[in-house]
């Protein structure tokens, strides 16, 4: 664990039990520096954001910034995906990759600002989240150091996470029961935990956040206009909107009727 030179790292904060450990472990582990909280609003669930300023500074961060990206998000990251039709394992719609390189971006932007000296991300040692992060910190700020907890830490379940706040009195609203770990934006919410750990079991109902169960979907169609320039979708029902407000308008219509859960 490379310390030195070290006193005031910007982290990629969500508020949730991995990055509410983070503050707290990178104060006792890197010299007592100066934590800052970086929260992206992508489009995520409005309750994820109530409180998460509060929450960051209770956990140790000197200061915390929201950072609204939603439309940029879509103009600029989610539009020239789907303009490829790239698709993963002819499924998966990338919602998660194409976000993590504007939240780092931002967050490199904000580090820059705030003279800081490294960047931290909460993403695991095993998954692509990490490379996605720091491929872009590499190309937009090489001279900034990188922090991985997840790479350096002893902290190796849900149980031990859970035990390191509550000796350090840290409030979290995570439990052994919610056992589900999502990943929400604007484009897409993916969830994995619990019973989807194995393919042989079938998803419960508290696996799905917006949308509805097949059995409370209504019965009836509903017949949607959207208007599209340039490949854009630039209105909804005749209601010209911002590319974020269209997306989320069509959310809902979507979760109504249940579109959209695989």
């Amino acid at each position: 664990m490379a310390t030195q030179g070290i006193s005031k790292i910007v982290l990629a904060y969500s508020g949730g039990l991995d990055t509410s450990a983070i503050i707290p472990w990178l104060k006792e582990n890197y010299g007592d520096c100066e934590v800052i909280a970086f929260v992206a609003d992508i489009g995520q669930e409005r309750e994820d954001l109530v409180g998460v300023e509060e929450k960051a500074l209770r956990s140790g961060a000197s200061a915390c910034y929201i950072a609204d990206l939603r439309e940029e998000f879509i103009k600029d990251y989610v539009y020239p995906v789907l303009k490829t039709g790239a698709l993963y394992e002819g499924t998966y719609l990338l919602g998660t990759s194409m976000a993590r390189p504007l939240i780092a971006k931002a967050q490199v932007e904000l580090a820059l600002k705030l003279g800081a000296d490294a960047l931290c991300h909460g993403a695991t040692g095993k998954g692509n989240d990490q490379v996605r992060f720091e491929t872009t910190y590499t190309a937009l700020a090489p001279q900034l150091k990188v922090v991985a907890p997840w790479r350096e830490w002893d902290l190796r379940s849900r149980e031990a996470l859970l035990d390191y706040l509550k000796v350090r009195d840290i409030p979290t609203t995570a439990s052994l029961e919610k056992i589900y770990s999502r990943d929400a934006n604007a484009w897409h919410i993916s969830t994995e935990g619990g019973v989807l750990e194995s393919p042989w079991n079938a998803s419960n109902q508290d696996c799905w956040v917006w949308t509805n169960s097949p059995e409370d979907a209504p019965n009836e169609s509903e017949l949607v206009t959207v208007g599209v320039e340039n490949g854009e979708v630039v209105a909804v029902n005749g209601k010209k909107m911002s590319p974020f407000a269209c997306l989320e308008a069509l959310n809902v219509l979507g979760a109504k009727t249940r579109c959209g859960p695989y």
